[in-house]
């Protein structure tokens, strides 16, 4: 069984420390002494690290060795629009599990009333989510959440820029993206997902217009959260794949 891996904000002199709810969690559920060994990762490798003391509210660890990891197979932001929180809650942890590196909530035309004012104030409670399942996904680090914002300001980005289309006539997301001969894992790729009701043809429009590509997922009707990560698992892993070959 792999050994669990914790989150850490800084390793210094080969040590490092958790604290919050990690650090209470491996202390009282865990029952963590020191002697014990786990992983650690702070973003830019990961490590065998052993446990020196435990405290009430920090687990302080000291570096045993660096251990082999690999990057990420791509850079890939997502671009969510705002649906309803607990699908929202859903989307963040599975995005995290598949890699995204960035997730960036929306605010479309259609998305429901409210929702991004309300956003603003569960911003924190989804970059908790999002380390939790980082750590069980055992990522370097978690993803980045960014502040909620309006479709107009969240189309602003660079590299490929794909865009899910629930109308007729989009090309699949698979058949555009770059042969795998090009890919490469410094490539930034921007994915745009919609809220429940879709896109208003003046959002498409402005999408097409900002550089984005429109792309499908084929002829179902998924919900937006399971469009997302359908197509957030398309991307990961065509970058993941083309390093194999």
């Amino acid at each position: 069984m792999a050994r669990r891996r914790f989150l850490v904000e800084q390793i210094r002199d080969n040590a490092a420390e958790l604290r919050g709810e990690d650090a209470r969690h491996l202390a009282r559920v865990l029952r963590a002494e020191p002697g014990q060994q786990y992983e650690i990762a702070d973003g830019h490798g990961v490590y065998l690290a052993e446990i020196s003391a435990v405290e009430k509210e920090r687990v302080i660890f000291r570096v045993v060795e660096a251990l082999e990891t690999s990057p990420p197979p791509v850079r890939l932001t997502l671009f969510a629009a705002l649906v309803k929180f607990d699908r929202f809650e859903w989307l963040v942890e599975k995005a995290t599990e598949l890699g995204v590196a960035s997730i960036v909530p929306v605010n479309a035309a259609r998305s429901e009333k409210g929702l991004l004012e309300a956003a603003r104030k569960r911003a924190e409670r989804w970059r908790r989510i999002a380390h939790e399942s980082a750590q069980q996904a055992r990522r370097l680090s978690a993803p980045e959440i960014g502040e909620p914002r309006s479709l107009a300001a969240g189309m602003v980005a660079a590299g490929l820029r794909y865009f899910l289309d629930e109308k007729p006539g989009a090309p699949p997301l698979a058949a555009v993206i770059p042969p795998a001969s090009e890919r490469r894992p410094s490539d930034s790729v921007a994915l745009l997902t919609g809220p429940e009701g879709g896109w208003t043809d003046a959002e498409r429009a402005a999408a097409i217009a900002s550089g984005w590509t429109a792309v499908s997922l084929g002829p179902l009707i998924l919900r937006a959260e399971t469009a997302a990560i359908a197509a957030a698992g398309i991307l990961t892993h065509a970058w993941w794949a083309s390093q194999l070959e």
